[in-house]
């Protein structure tokens, strides 16, 4: 079945065809139907190479689907590396697709370009699978650049909207700024390894020294890409923004796709950041401020869309120290966890928006528990497994994380340990401000009130299964109980010796971590509920600390003031005195000369026969008189 693996992308991409070819022939069930369809497909075949390679155990198969690039000594096939990791991905991007899909179906139900949405869903898919297959670095690139050109297209899906359409280009624009990073470093990966597959040179570099040079530059620009796609700091202002999308395209963008990649291709170099040590402490170091920085700036945002976001930098950067202390199977399970809790999440949040007839401030919410029965359990869920509460999924990953941490640096846990109680702090009042107290809407918004249609409840329903029974795949070693997942990805993760903590300090850590949540339900309860504390209506009446966040520590604004305005003031120089003041004069010169000295000779043809004859005789005698004189 392995050789049959190109059929997984090949799905979405047939139905990105078929849609975009019938286009508005198709009514929004079907277009939406085919789309989900296709993705499922996808899942249902990645599932079944999943159990083979899991069954079997076999070393890694490439399959090779053509010769693609062969230039001198540069010979790059398409193929797909079918190995352990690259089938846990699949089955995260397609299973979660598939529920996004079935979501968008109800989601999206009056929308009417439908066909122009879901085509770009699967092909969305469709780049995302080729990242994931892709045997080496250049497959794995085309993927990366689809994957940010579809996210261009959805978030600005709305394009009539020009802050959705700004959105849009910022996120593009800053991908490709960590894409530059990337291409470099393949570039430089090919220089010193003369390949780009990875089994090549993954084989090459174990004979290189400790901390080369070459290896140290290779995972440093490789860094800089993952750092765009990945939302790490300062690259990570684009992600807040792409909330100008469909929340169905949030869940797909946060949750399977995209910002994964850059976890991803940071675990499949694995060999070359192991090799690398002070490489791997930059990328810890940006992870941790990132993680807090963000977590910081949830505490104080209002757009439920928007909290979401930025939990979803903060994850991100969990994830990153985890890579960065050589925990690579712990940041790949937090990528699975996580992705479980947080497309629940958005996919709730777009439930309650959808209730709400399209508002997104918390602060006109609340009380909806009772008119949303099944969003508010499922979403109750997601808010347990994200703040870590057993036994969600989110417990087992996030405690894993700061264990390796532990061993690795105190400081750097007692950071990550205060951004976890900080994510506990700000999704919590999420919470409760979205479904408890009285409802503060509007009486049209009151009237509206209702459940979401079962296309919509029943991925919530599948996800938050996932999200409670998700975190088992991955035991603390305290329980004594298999780690699936250590054990599954062994074989594709170069050994790092790590000191394992203490039974002690694992029994502590969780008890301590049980004992500070339940204590911050029950603040948070106790403030925004018992207390009824509401969130400020005008950031002008916020202070100090709470005012730099809730503003978001003034970041785009000193991108805005730093970057975009002495660029725009240079394009516009440029624009002015040089296109327009030299170039356009230059050209349209030209032309008005050639124009003006055609008219001139316009008036030598007379048509008059006579007097081209007497032309030619004065010309005759000038010539003639010329030869004498010279």
């Amino acid at each position: 079945m392995v050789q049959f693996a190109w059929l997984i992308p090949m799905f979405p991409l047939l139905g990105f065809l078929l849609i975009g070819l019938l286009n508005k022939r198709l009514p929004v069930s079907l277009s939406g139907g085919i789309a989900t369809l296709m993705v499922f497909l996808s899942f249902i075949v990645s599932a079944v190479i999943f159990g083979e390679v899991a069954q079997d155990g076999s070393v890694p198969e490439r399959v090779v689907l053509f010769d693609w690039i062969s230039v001198g000594d540069l010979s790059i096939p398409f193929s797909f590396l079918i190995d352990r990791l690259s089938v846990i991905m699949l089955m995260v991007v397609t299973g979660v697709g598939s529920l996004i899909h079935l979501y968008s179906i109800g989601y999206m139900h009056h929308e009417q370009d439908h066909p122009r949405y879901f085509s770009y869903l699967n092909l969305f898919v469709f780049f995302m699978l080729l990242l994931v297959l892709g045997s080496n670095y250049i497959v794995m690139f085309v993927g990366w650049e689809g994957v940010g050109l579809c996210s261009y297209l959805l978030i600005g899906f709305w394009f009539k909207n020009i802050d959705y359409s700004n959105a849009a280009k910022k996120a593009f624009i800053m991908n490709r700024i960590g894409d530059l990073g990337l291409l470099l470093g393949v570039f430089l990966i090919y220089t010193t390894f003369g390949s780009v597959g990875f089994r090549e040179v993954f084989e090459s570099a174990r004979n290189f020294p400790e901390n080369s040079e070459a290896i140290t530059a290779i995972c440093l620009l490789l860094f800089v890409g993952a750092m765009g796609k990945s939302a790490q700091i300062p690259l990570y202002t684009w992600l807040p923004d792409a909330m100008a999308g469909p929340t169905p395209v949030s869940a797909l963008i946060h949750a399977a796709t995209m910002v994964t990649a850059g976890i991803y291709m940071v675990v499949r170099s694995n060999v070359l950041y192991v090799l690398s040590p002070d490489a791997s402490e930059i990328v810890a170091f940006v992870g941790l401020a990132t993680a807090f920085f963000a977590a910081t700036i949830g505490l104080k945002q209002n757009d439920i869309k928007k909290v979401l976001a930025y939990s979803t930098v903060s994850q991100l950067g969990y994830m990153f120290v985890a890579l960065g202390v050589g925990a690579y199977q712990t940041a790949l399970f937090h990528v699975i966890t996580h992705a479980f809790f947080k497309a629940l999440l958005f996919l709730g949040a777009g439930s309650v928006i959808h209730a709400m007839s399209g508002e997104q401030d918390i602060r006109r919410m609340g009380g909806l528990k009772k008119a949303l029965p099944i969003t508010h359990a499922t979403f109750l869920i997601g808010t347990l497994a994200i703040a870590g509460l057993p036994p969600f999924a989110g417990f087992f990953s996030k405690d894993e994380i700061l264990a390796k941490v532990w061993e690795h640096s105190p400081v750097m846990f007692i950071v990550l340990a205060v951004t976890s109680v900080l994510t506990a702090v700000y999704m919590l009042r999420l919470y409760w401000l979205t479904f408890y107290g009285d409802f503060r809407g509007t009486e049209n918004q009151k009237h509206h009130l209702h459940e979401s249609p079962a296309t919509m409840t029943m991925p919530l329903v599948v996800l938050a299964i996932l999200s409670t029974v998700g975190g088992f795949i991955g035991m603390p070693e305290v329980f004594h109980a298999p780690h699936f997942l250590n054990e599954f990805l062994a074989p594709v993760i170069w050994k790092v010796n790590h000191h394992e903590a203490s039974e002690t300090f694992e029994y502590m850590l969780m008890g301590i971590s049980v004992v500070l949540l339940l204590l911050i339900m029950f603040a948070t309860y106790n403030t925004y509920v018992t207390k009824k504390v509401m969130p400020e209506e005008n950031d002008k009446d916020l202070q100090g600390f709470a005012k730099l966040v809730a503003n978001k520590y003034y970041v785009d604004e000193i991108y805005e003031a730093v970057i975009t305005k002495p660029l725009n003031g240079i394009s516009s120089f440029v624009y002015k005195y040089i296109d327009q003041g030299f170039i356009d004069k230059l050209v349209n010169g030209t032309g008005t000369s050639l124009t003006g000295f055609s008219g001139v000779l316009r008036f030598v043809q007379t048509g008059n026969i006579g007097g081209y004859i007497f032309s030619m005789v004065i010309g005759i005698i000038v010539i003639l008189v010329l030869t004498m004189i010279l």
